[in-house]
């Protein structure tokens, strides 16, 4: 009981974890199920381990700092194992214009390594950046007229990132 406590609370040094989380890392270092469950418990009582509160730090660092959207942020707080609810009422929280700001700091800091292609090879590669860091499609759409135009030809163009 003790070395599975020492192990949780090694893990909750280092940074806030999931329930769940807790739970792989003492499945994995062959603590009896419970056992982990009568730590776990424990914590939680004491406000150790507060999946809602996690969700909240780990949704608004991601978005603010790692520019990424709600859909990518959803995926994460599942990998971690926060309940469905949870995330539904975190991200219900997210302001849809920080969001298409983050989307669009994004987008001007990546246009830079697309100049001199062809708008349409730009507009779709920077629309699958946007897309894989979990922008919606109308944010996308949004952000790519903004930073790029709304024009479609075939020549190369020197892309204006909106900053002087």
């Amino acid at each position: 009981m003790e070395v599975a406590r020492k192990i949780a609370l090694d893990q909750l040094a280092t940074r806030a974890r999931s329930e769940q989380e807790l739970r792989t890392v003492m499945k994995r270092r062959n603590v009896p199920a419970d056992v982990a469950d009568e730590i776990i418990e424990r914590f939680t009582e004491v406000g150790l381990i507060d999946d809602a509160a996690f969700a909240q730090s780990l949704t608004s660092t991601r978005a603010e700092f790692g520019l990424r959207g709600r859909v990518r942020i959803r995926q994460e707080l599942q990998a971690k194992g926060i309940d469905r609810e949870i995330a539904d009422e975190v991200l219900a929280h997210l302001d849809p214009e920080d969001e298409r700001e983050a989307a669009l700091t994004l987008a001007r800091r990546r246009v830079r390594s697309l100049t001199g292609l062809e708008r349409h090879v730009a507009r779709r590669r920077l629309a699958g950046v946007l897309a894989r860091r979990g922008f919606s499609g109308g944010i996308v759409s949004g952000v790519l007229e903004e930073v790029l135009g709304n024009g479609w030809d075939d020549e190369p163009v020197e892309f204006s990132t909106g900053e002087q």
